[in-house]
């Protein structure tokens, strides 16, 4: 039985994750087959692949592999057969995904659309127990020069400052900026303080030449965009 074995090894050579991969490629594997490359073994009693599979039940079913990007080194060795080395190995290859994921929208996109902005930072705020206000400073071709966290707390217009916003915007020589918040009830409906603070910013951003182009607030996999919405 599969989980008799404690190494990837001794599974028979057709059900072995990297004899498959040098076969067929990594993606014939599945997600439990690759993390088991990287984990090589298991525990007495358990294999490898029954290890990975631990792992992933850690998250909710839809996360899969997404799941690993906020599994802490704790809660990774809680896993039999995750000591602290693979713990910490497993939360660096979660967190190089993440930046690989960011490099390439980085390299090959525009932050033109609510969508790509969306999609950039969905998986490190949608999280987050506590509301994060970042602001994210645009070149003239619309690319991410820089993006800054300005307050955590409750998103509110009388502690957000325009004049720590711009003088950032100055720093970077940005010609325009987003504003970008989750809310973590996973709702992303903006509130009373969200339409404030967007227009305060957007109005202060009028008087020195910097447009604020979108204020986009984030939920559980999903977003609102406050000028697609009409509100900016």
């Amino acid at each position: 039985m599969e989980n008799q074995r404690n190494t990837i090894r001794e599974l028979p050579a057709p059900e072995r994750p990297y004899e498959k991969c040098m076969a067929m490629g990594a993606s014939a594997l599945s997600d439990a087959e690759l993390l088991a490359v990287i984990l090589r073994t298991g525990t007495k009693g358990q294999g490898a692949l029954e290890t990975a599979r631990k792992i992933l039940s850690l998250s909710p079913a839809a996360e899969g592999l997404l799941g690993l990007h906020h599994l802490t080194v704790n809660e990774l060795r809680k896993v039999p057969g995750i000591g602290m080395v693979k713990a910490v190995q497993l939360s660096c290859i979660g967190e190089l995904s993440k930046r690989m994921t960011r490099k390439s929208i980085d390299r090959e996109e525009l932050f033109s659309s609510p969508d790509v902005v969306a999609a950039y930072f969905m998986e490190e705020m949608r999280h987050k127990e506590k509301e994060e206000l970042r602001v994210v400073f645009l070149n003239t071709k619309g690319r991410r020069l820089h993006d800054t966290v300005i307050s955590i707390g409750t998103v509110n217009s009388s502690m957000v400052s325009p004049r720590e916003i711009f003088l950032e915007a100055l720093k970077f020589q940005a010609v325009s900026i987003i504003l970008l918040h989750n809310h973590p009830s996973g709702d992303p409906a903006p509130s009373r303080e969200d339409i404030l603070v967007t227009g305060r910013v957007a109005e202060a951003g009028k008087l020195i030449g910097i447009s604020l182009t979108d204020h986009i607030i984030i939920g559980d996999r999903c977003y609102i965009s406050l000028k697609e919405r009409g509100m900016l």
